[in-house]
């Protein structure tokens, strides 16, 4: 449904703009991940303990949460240009607040900055952004493998973001990752500003959306009626139900890492690398392959078919090193139903609307940060380990009889 590349810009303008756009998701990502490793510390310094740092980590998930469909809408409406400039200067007032909230001592206005720092997270949304502007620019047929090498990007951040946190921090003072991330995020919106074109939707979108009456961008009406499409609403279903016991076990897995598997900080970091890794090596390169050779949907349930295989690992498993086994497994899984998920609802409406699809998508991993540490939180100390990998295979186990008793392909069908 969605419509071809914008004839109006050349082949190599759109892959010079394509590169850009992965050069800022990565900076982006490893600045916010430069900011996960210092969070911890700096919430220690100021005093914080464990309850109020679960309040501060709710805080951001419930912002995240809510401001990715308004972002995306905003998208829609003011273009590519806009909307990663307005994340990267929503993220340089985050690392602002970090960094004041690093010079003060132990005190009161040091805890009022550090949960002020997580307001402009609400608005910090660059990846959904640089998903719409390379769904704007490739064909449905490449869309798969352009949005896979995004995974790319989020290896290299959660590598370096997490390796120059850590080593900064240690040689020269918890507050030089925010300035670094401070001055990259700056950097960005300069990029993004004037770099990006305005709008990246081909012309008949732009004017049908000048010949219309423009909707506020707080129209709830309008991202629950595009939530509620026949097409939509069971991909989106499954991209969050399927995934959720995996994000709920990723969400504990610092205290498993410390309390079942018996790991060092380093250690865990390494571990953390490791799944950095894999995830680039399947998003950027693996998922792109497969999805030139077999059909989205298939795809899709091979996703949570090894997903159920995973979990039924994870029940018997009893040490890292059988973690480490499952990992490439777990990896393969989220990565592709992630990617195929994204491509398939950025299909399933008109092009004006995919800024607002990628934003409820980008919407679903907060809601696990929001509801996991709770939920994870008592199912762990209620049932140990174990539990996630039941959860995850009978979860997933449903979801794909459903898949097998009712296809996706009949649903468009019927729908259209």
């Amino acid at each position: 449904m969605t419509g071809q590349i914008p004839g109006s810009m050349g082949a190599l303008r759109r892959q010079g703009i394509i590169i850009l756009i992965y050069v800022l998701a990565a900076m982006e990502l490893t600045c916010l991940f430069m900011q996960f490793s210092i969070i911890p510390y700096l919430s220690r310094t100021l005093g914080l303990d464990s309850v109020a740092f679960g309040y501060l980590q709710t805080t951001f998930g419930v912002l995240t949460l809510l401001g990715g469909p308004v972002f995306g809408r905003f998208a829609d409406q003011y273009g590519a240009r806009a909307a990663l400039s307005l994340s990267f200067l929503a993220a340089s007032a985050l690392y602002l607040l970090l960094l004041l909230a690093a010079l003060c001592s132990p005190a009161l206005p040091g805890v009022f900055l550090l949960f002020a720092s997580r307001l402009p997270a609400a608005l910090m949304h660059t990846l959904p952004a640089a998903q719409m502007v390379i769904t704007d620019l490739t064909a449905p047929a490449e869309r798969p493998a352009a949005l896979g090498r995004l995974g790319l990007c989020f290896g290299v951040g959660i590598i370096f973001g997490s390796l120059l946190g850590g080593t900064l921090s240690t040689k020269y003072g918890i507050q030089c990752p925010a300035i670094v991330a401070l001055v990259v995020t700056l950097l960005g919106a300069i990029l993004s500003f004037t770099c990006v074109p305005v709008t990246t939707k081909e012309a008949s979108v732009q004017s049908t959306h000048q010949g219309g009456t423009k909707a506020s961008v707080f129209d709830l009406k309008a991202i629950t009626r595009l939530l509620l499409l026949p097409s939509v609403l069971p991909v989106f279903l499954i991209k969050v139900i399927s995934g959720f016991p995996s994000g709920l076990f990723m969400v504990m897995f610092s205290i498993i890492s410390m309390d079942f598997f018996q790991l060092e900080a380093a250690q865990a970091g390494y571990l953390m690398s490791f799944f950095g890794v894999l995830q680039m090596v399947i998003q950027g390169l693996v998922i792109g392959r497969l999805s030139t050779r077999f059909p989205e949907e298939a795809l899709l349930r091979s996703s949570v078919l090894v997903f159920a295989a995973v979990g039924l690992g994870m029940v018997l498993m009893s040490n890292v090193l059988h973690f480490c086994f499952l990992l490439p497994g777990l990896v393969f899984s989220l990565c592709t139903l992630n990617v195929v998920t994204d491509s398939m609802l950025t299909k399933a409406v008109s092009a004006s609307d995919t800024g607002t699809m990628l934003g409820l998508c980008a919407s679903v991993h907060p809601l696990t940060r929001t509801l996991g540490p709770t939920l994870g939180g008592l199912l762990y100390r209620s049932y140990g380990v174990s539990i996630f990998g039941h959860v995850q295979f009978m979860v997933n186990m449903l979801v794909l009889l459903v898949l097998w008793r009712k296809p996706l392909s009949q649903k468009k069908d019927k729908a259209q």
